[in-house]
């Protein structure tokens, strides 16, 4: 039997999917919230308090010990062998950093598998804790980046994306220029992705294409390092940053510390990790144009495949590698769960109270529109929390609950634009997509068709498709994409969610108010009373 293992570090859980891909069967599916099982970290949806909201950082010897608990649980597991998994790739978070001294490299080459990944690789981090992608603290640095290179246009030109302050390139530049001793010390830095990749391999692993470039680092169309980036970012930075690789790279074999601690095969490849989004949009199988995909995770994201890289004018957005050699478009709305989570507990809603809500509320609100700014926004750009109700009362439970969803959604629509795809079809994935009646506005306020997938670790399931993509082509046997996700990265068909073209309609209008409400808080631009008033005199 041939296992292919995909494994998920996220901002709150390490997650685990296996593959047969002879019976095209998903034979694992686990997951360690670190919430619950790292409590010892202080750690609170996987992030690190601190006095300023801008700074979300996570430590990770948390992602370490989680690795270890995950590989004890799989190693007794009853009908899976560890063994018989032939090849391990991986998603990681996009954007987080890891910052390794010296000691790293003789550390991952002599792992003790009688202690502790936490305990030994510990001595060898320059720095204590990782920022991660909710880390807003650097638009100082993106500025100064920025004016370096001519101008945010020009960055997102050449890097795929402008200065976004959640990027790895910025936030190198604020800890050089805050703690330059202890980036000197820097001998490596890392991305979550190729930091746990190295320490599976035992040795310094690459960036693929598609993480890189999440950094503002890489060029976009040559796929390398670039220079002028590099120089903007902060001195002596290329001989710190790893070689970058295709993501169907074989880093090298298993550790023989995971040999023998959990009794892997000494045979196991490791593939280069990606970023979580890249992995997502193999898990969901877009390999081609024509479909999108809608992530309703602890942030939203909207992506799709790209066989070229277009950029947005307005600096919206971002171009990523894809697994396939291609690209993908992504936009990210950091108000996600945590938005929606946010109105359920405060009007002290259970999920299937917040639903029925939502089922016997209007569509378009009455014209009432919640701008969910609960912390700062990517896209739209926020710089700081801002809750913004027109025509809509605090005390309204019903208004609110239905605002925040459709004000999710309308973004989505109107900010992703710039991509160029008139959406036929969504693939639903992420912890929200299990709720209907959210799927129901996502349905009417695209007007297209809604998809669930089975399987909801969509990330995990994509680093195993591509840890089996990647096998069969150094084995000489390289399949095409298509035999590869067939029966894995495919919706339920069942689950279909169809627009009610009458609510269609009233997005359309409704479409124009938003937009008008968003334009008003943001870019003082006109009362939007009018366009309410006339919404609601219209559909109530």
């Amino acid at each position: 039997m041939s296992i292919f293992l995909g494994l998920d570090s996220s901002t709150q859980s390490l997650s685990a999917v296996a593959i047969d891909l002879e019976s095209r069967e998903i034979v694992l599916d686990k997951s360690i919230n670190f919430d619950k099982s790292l409590r010892e970290f202080g750690c609170k949806n996987g992030v690190l308090p601190h006095r300023d909201p801008a700074v979300a950082h996570s430590d990770p010897l948390m992602w370490l010990k989680a690795l270890d608990m995950l590989c004890e649980e799989l190693q007794s597991m009853r009908g899976f062998d560890v063994s018989d998994v032939v090849a391990v790739a991986g998603s990681g978070q996009q954007h987080g950093s890891v910052y390794l001294n010296s000691k790293a490299t003789d550390a991952l080459k002599s792992l003790n598998p009688k202690r502790s990944l936490e305990h030994q690789l510990k001595p060898a981090l320059s720095r204590k804790s990782s920022p991660i992608w909710m880390d807003s603290s650097t638009r100082r640095q993106c500025d100064d980046i920025e004016s370096a290179i001519g101008s945010g246009a020009k960055v997102a030109g050449l890097t795929g994306s402008s200065c976004f302050e959640r990027f790895t390139g910025p936030q190198i530049r604020k800890f050089a220029e805050k703690e330059r001793t202890r980036y000197d010390k820097s001998s490596k830095i890392h991305l979550v992705s190729s930091f746990m990749a190295s320490v599976l391999a035992g040795k310094h692993a690459p960036v693929d294409h598609g993480d890189g470039a999440g950094m503002n680092l890489m060029d976009i169309t040559r796929k390398q390092w670039s220079a002028a980036m590099l120089k903007a970012t902060a001195p002596g930075l290329k001989a710190k940053l790893p070689r970058m690789a295709p993501s169907d790279s074989v880093v090298g074999r298993i550790s023989s510390y995971f040999v023998d601690k959990y009794r892997f095969s000494p045979k196991t490849k490791i593939i280069a990790w990606s970023g979580d989004n890249p992995c997502s949009l193999i898990g969901v199988g877009l390999i081609s144009s024509g479909r999108i995909c809608i992530s309703l995770g602890t942030s939203d994201t909207y992506f799709g495949f790209m066989p070229q890289p277009l950029i947005s004018a307005e600096g919206e957005g971002h171009v990523f590698g894809s697994p396939t050699g291609d690209y993908m478009s992504l936009i990210c709305f950091l108000n996600g769960s945590l938005a929606r989570e946010k109105v359920r507990r405060k009007y002290k809603l259970t999920w299937n109270a917040f639903s029925k809500r939502l089922f016997h509320s209007n569509p378009g609100n009455g014209g009432k529109v919640l701008l969910p700014y609960f912390s700062p926004e990517i896209t739209p750009n926020v710089p700081g929390p801002m809750v913004t109700r027109y025509g809509l009362k605090e005390s309204d439970v019903k208004g609110n609950v239905r605002g925040v969803v459709e004000a999710q959604m309308t973004s989505m629509a109107i900010h992703s634009k710039w991509m160029g795809v008139k959406t036929k079809t969504i693939y639903a994935t992420g912890g929200a997509s299990a709720n209907r009646a959210i799927l129901q506005i996502m349905a009417d306020v695209h007007n297209a068709d809604v998809y669930q997938f089975k399987v909801g670790q969509s990330a995990a399931l994509g680093a195993a498709l591509r840890a089996a993509h990647a096998h069969l082509k150094a084995s000489g046997n390289e399949q095409p994409w298509e035999q590869i996700i067939a029966g894995f990265a495919e919706p339920d068909r069942e689950s279909r969610v169809r627009p009610n073209k009458e609510a269609a309609k009233v997005y359309r209008d409704f479409k124009k108010i938003y937009k008008a409400c968003e334009n008003h808080a943001l870019h003082g631009g006109k009362d939007p009373l009018d366009v309410q008033t006339k919404f609601k005199a219209r559909y109530g």
